[in-house]
C-alpha cells in the first residue's frame, strides 16, 4: 500500500518494522521482510546520493540500468505486497517506547505517526565534495566516486584522482589498476608522507600536489583539470574520493559509531540494541556497490525475522 504525498498521515500505524530508507539496501530488507509476512512501513525521503549518476553496473540481470530505475522497480515490487506501506516522508525522530519504536516524518504538511516492533537504518550517506565550481557538472558522466562501479568504463584512459583524505594511496592504487595513466591530485592537503610518494611512483602513478581551481570540458564531458597557477594538464575522466556523512540526528539511540560516524553492526545489521538495526552504506567500511548493499539488506531482515520470532525480549536480555 503506497501512502502518497500529501495524504494525512497523523493517525498512528503499527507494524512489526519500519525500514528507513528505500535504496537498495532498504529495498531488499523491506522485500524480504515482506515475504516473512511481518508488516512493513518502508519511508523514503526520496534524496538518493546516486541521483546523478546514469548507469549502475555489476547488479546481475540489471547491469548498466539506471540507480533511479532500480530504485522505482524495487519500490513496485515491495508495493505489490499487502504487508507493505510505503510513504514518502523525512524521518525527524526515531526513539525507544516502552514496546518498540516510535518513528516520526513529515513532508510537504503530510505528517508520519507510526510505531514498530524493529527499526532498520537504510538511509545511506551524504556526499561532500571538494568545492570545485564544475565538478557537479561533470559528476555521474565523466567524474564518479566508485570505481568498481564506473572504472570499466573508463578503463585506459588518461584519468584523474581528486582525494584529500589520508586513504589517499590506497585508493589511488585501486584506480590505478583500470589505467596506466593516472594522476593523483591532492588540492594542496598534506596527505601524503614519502612513503606514500614512494609507493604510488613504483605503481606508475604521478602525483600532483597543487591547489586545484576546477575542471575543464564542455557537453562532450571532461577535458582537463585546472590547477591554481593556471596550467592545466588533459584527462578524459576523473574519480573523487568525497567526504561522506551519515546524518543521524533523529536517532534518538545509543548506537555505536565509527571515527567515520558509520553505525556499528554485526554481520546481519545487529546495533546492539534490541530491535535496532542498520545496513548499507550507514554502516561500515561505507559506501558500497548496489549489488552488495542488495545482498546485506537481505541478511538483514533476515536476522529481523529470526529475533522477531524469539522475542526481542530475550534478544534484550542477551545484550544486557
Amino acid at each position: 500500500m503506497t501512502n502518497p504525498v500529501g495524504q494525512d498521515t497523523a493517525d498512528v500505524l503499527s507494524v512489526d518494522v519500519a525500514v528507513i530508507g528505500a535504496g537498495p539496501a532498504g529495498l531488499s530488507a523491506a522485500l524480504n521482510l515482506v515475504r516473512a509476512r511481518r508488516t512493513v512501513l518502508l519511508v523514503d525521503a526520496n534524496r538518493p546520493r546516486n541521483a546523478a549518476t546514469l548507469r549502475s553496473h555489476g547488479f546481475v540481470t540489471r547491469d548498466g540500468i539506471s540507480p533511479l530505475e532500480l530504485r522505482k522497480l524495487g519500490r513496485v515490487e515491495v508495493e505489490s505486497y499487502p504487508e507493505a506501506t510505503v510513504v514518502q516522508s523525512v524521518v525527524d525522530r526515531v526513539a525507544r517506547e516502552a514496546d518498540g519504536w516510535s518513528v516520526r516524518g513529515a513532508l510537504r504538511g503530510a505528517e508520519l505517526r507510526a510505531r514498530a516492533r524493529a527499526v532498520v537504518i537504510a538511509t545511506g550517506l551524504r556526499e561532500e565534495f571538494p568545492p570545485l565550481p564544475s565538478l557537479r557538472a561533470f559528476y555521474g558522466t565523466s567524474v564518479h566516486s566508485c570505481v568498481e562501479c564506473d572504472g570499466y568504463e573508463h578503463a585506459g584512459q588518461s584519468l584523474a584522482f581528486l582525494c584529500e583524505t589520508a586513504d589517499v594511496v590506497d585508493r589511488a592504487l585501486l584506480v590505478g589498476s583500470w589505467t596506466d595513466d593516472l594522476v593523483v591530485y591532492t588540492n594542496g592537503a598534506a596527505v601524503l608522507d614519502d612513503r606514500g610518494r614512494t609507493r604510488l611512483s613504483a605503481a606508475g602513478v604521478a602525483v600532483d600536489e597543487r591547489p586545484v581551481a576546477d575542471l575543464e570540458g564542455g557537453r562532450d564531458g571532461l577535458t582537463g583539470v585546472r590547477l591554481s597557477d593556471g596550467d592545466v594538464r588533459p584527462h578524459t575522466g576523473a574519480f573523487v574520493r568525497p567526504l561522506w556523512h551519515a546524518d543521524l540526528d533523529w536517532l534518538e539511540a545509543p548506537v555505536e559509531r565509527d571515527d567515520e560516524g558509520l553505525v556499528r553492526v554485526d554481520r546481519l545489521g545487529r546495533t546492539g540494541v534490541p530491535g535496532l538495526y542498520a545496513v548499507g552504506d550507514v554502516t561500515p567500511p561505507g559506501p558500497e556497490q548496489l549489488v552488495v548493499a542488495a545482498g546485506h539488506g537481505a541478511s538483514t531482515a533476515a536476522a529481523v525475522h529470526r529475533d522477531l520470532v524469539g522475542g526481542l525480549e530475550d534478544l534484550r536480555d542477551a545484550v544486557q
